[in-house]
């Protein structure tokens, strides 16, 4: 059985874990059951994988991590559609075990009130969302699509402290007019806090009922802002180490706590004002606890979606989110997307001329995959391939590469694998985030709304079919 509410409520109070269970006594998760209130108040080191603290409390004293408590994670996938109010889904913090979303207190209720077994009311609902709403106000708008518009805030109290409210649009091909997307979203931020993990602050409803996330305020725009600005922004082998070690630890922290991103690409992450590299949109994942639960092959953006999928896989695991890092990673090195696909088909065929035809040879089982075709016989690059290619980031790089971008999603490398690798300890070192390149000519806010109001896997504009945006063709040669 999932632990109850009250034992995820921890973060919410002043308390410790360890105080709140001299408190309560909350059902305890089988060794099966992800534990999904871990916290982490700091990156792993790279090059060691540190396994959280159990239950993820912080001692008493210190401020919680956040102002949401965390949710309660199952092994299921997030209901497509939603069955209950809107309105008591955005007073909450929690879903309950069959999706729908359930009031919990928040920050503003005192421990006791926290603590104690109160039915929740609607009205009580409302007053906690109205005490939420009003400790913020919405400036500009930083951005607008049909998924979503993007405002700059702050809080009231301390206007100087600057955030971002995403306000979903009630969407009414849905039931109750809330996304799948939208869902996903909430519910995995408000279960994943990390430094590499864009922060959720709050979640409130407006009279409209639409919902309000209260995001962290992420001013210097997005990795493929740097990546694509080659007169004005200059970086090399330590900053692209510097900014994958984010990426990894992000990812690392995502399958530690059994949630798959499945949408991993240069612009869903985003770049604070220290310079930390922060992934955001959660709109495309889901939780990975039961292998054998089958799930949908159409997620991740084309060009950083692996074979597997493209194949058509419905078993699958973080293999397919260390792909999309492979993909990240080379484009960090070429500036230029490295498989920019024009379909699924001339996608399979970019990575059969740069990477190798899959084969039973060298992916056992692949040709029974149900959309399994290539496009001809091509093969498997070499390490000197890659050499001359991403040599830039010295042999100890290219073979992290290599291993992140292997055919077999069994013989790719794991996340946890990633940080152990030894080019973290070899030259030059990863450069300090504050020392980081960045745009200096501005945009970054607008940035920053644009990728906040985007739906999930799309790759140019609001209305864009994913992976629409053509980059320039990359010459593979038959070398």
């Amino acid at each position: 059985p999932a632990p109850t509410s009250t034992a995820t409520s921890a973060s919410r109070l002043s308390l410790c874990s360890a105080c709140l269970r001299a408190t309560t006594q909350p059902t305890r998760p089988s060794r099966q059951q992800p534990r999904s209130d871990r916290t982490y108040s700091a990156a792993p080191r790279l090059g060691s994988v540190t396994k959280p603290a159990a239950g993820g409390g912080r001692s008493c004293g210190k401020p919680p991590v956040m102002a949401v408590s965390p949710v309660v994670t199952t092994a299921q996938e997030h209901p497509r559609s939603v069955s209950s109010p809107l309105k008591s889904a955005l007073a909450s913090g929690q879903t309950s075990s069959n999706g729908t979303p359930k009031p919990v207190p928040t920050a503003a209720a005192s421990s006791s009130a926290a603590v104690a077994t109160l039915p929740p009311t609607l009205d009580l609902a409302e007053q906690m969302n109205e005490e939420e709403k009003r400790k913020y106000a919405k400036g500009k708008k930083l951005g607008e699509g049909t998924y979503a518009i993007v405002f700059l805030g702050h809080l009231r109290a301390n206007p100087s402290t600057l955030v971002a409210i995403k306000k979903i649009k009630v969407q009414k091909e849905y039931t109750e007019g809330m996304a799948p997307d939208a869902v996903r979203e909430l519910k995995h931020l408000q279960e994943l806090h990390h430094p590499n993990i864009i922060s959720l602050l709050s979640v409130f409803s407006s009279k409209d009922q639409n919902l309000n996330l209260v995001l962290e305020y992420l001013p210097l725009g997005d990795l493929e802002m740097l990546i694509r600005d080659t007169d004005r922004v200059r970086y090399g082998a330590a900053d692209i180490k510097a900014w994958m070690g984010m990426l990894t630890r992000a990812i690392w922290f995502c399958h530690e706590s059994f949630v798959l991103h499945r949408d991993i690409k240069p612009n869903n992450l985003l770049i604070a004002a220290d310079g930390e590299v922060k992934l955001a949109d959660f709109g495309l994942a889901r939780s990975f606890a039961d292998p054998h639960r089958n799930m949908t092959s159409n997620v991740i953006t084309r060009w950083y979606r692996p074979p597997e999928l493209l194949f058509g896989a419905r078993h699958y695991g973080g293999a397919v989110d260390v792909w999309s890092v492979g993909t990240v990673f080379a484009e960090l090195v070429m500036r230029a997307p490295y498989l920019p696909g024009n379909n699924e088909l001339d996608q399979v065929k970019l990575i059969c001329e740069a990477i190798g035809t899959p084969t039973d040879d060298n992916w056992p089982g692949v040709t029974r995959l149900p959309e399994y075709t290539v496009p001809g016989q091509y093969p498997v690059r070499g390490r000197d391939w890659y050499e001359m290619r991403f040599g830039t980031v010295g042999r100890d790089g290219v073979d992290l590469l290599m291993r992140t971008l292997a055919l077999d999603p069994k013989k790719r490398i794991t996340a946890r694998d990633m940080l152990r690798h030894p080019w973290w300890h070899s030259e030059p070192k990863p450069t300090r985030k504050e020392d980081l390149p960045r745009k200096t000519a501005g945009g970054g806010e607008d940035r920053m709304g644009a990728d906040l109001r985007r739906r999930p896997g799309l790759v140019g504009g609001e209305d864009s079919d994913r992976g629409a945006k053509v980059a320039r063709k990359l010459d593979f040669g038959q070398r």
